[in-house]
């Protein structure tokens, strides 16, 4: 029993280890963790529980929690369009992604980026400053999962 036990533990560990973790600003601290991306699944915090899915991302869909229905669709990536819901319209663009920056909608204009991923942080729009840094990534995180995360204050 003990040795089951320990060898869970061991196997959580190494999956945590190797799960992609998002920081809030310039933190690298376990305590500042605001999510952890493991097989397509957002985590809150660093707890790997079913109930702390917050979306998964199979690759153009994110959907609510851990839902896999069409109905749960939260938001599509195409090409580097993200769009709401399940939709492909022109009309419900929500975000463009191009050259490291998120803009607002369909725009590409410098006046419209609502933030910029560089070198694993997401900068304030088009703020390449420490003071500017929103959020942290141990690895390279989609921008949909970003603007996921971010779309509350942006």
């Amino acid at each position: 029993m003990k040795r089951t036990v320990l060898t869970l533990i061991v196997l959580l560990s190494a999956s945590l280890a190797f799960a992609q973790k998002v920081y809030r600003g310039n933190s690298v601290y376990s305590s500042d963790i605001v999510c952890h991306i493991d097989q397509g699944k957002i985590y809150r915090g660093q707890e790997p529980y079913a109930s702390s899915v917050m979306a998964r991302f199979d690759g153009t869909h994110l959907y609510q929690g851990n839902s896999s229905y069409s109905s749960d669709i939260l938001l599509t990536y195409r090409g580097v369009k993200i769009y709401n819901g399940r939709s492909t319209y022109d009309s419900d663009v929500v975000a463009t992604w191009r050259d490291g920056k998120m803009y607002r909608g369909r725009s590409v204009y410098q006046s419209d980026v609502l933030f910029t991923y560089k070198d694993n942080k997401v900068y304030r729009r088009n703020e390449p400053y420490q003071s500017s840094i929103l959020l942290r990534t141990s690895a390279n995180v989609h921008p949909i999962i970003l603007f996921m995360l971010l779309a509350n204050e942006l």
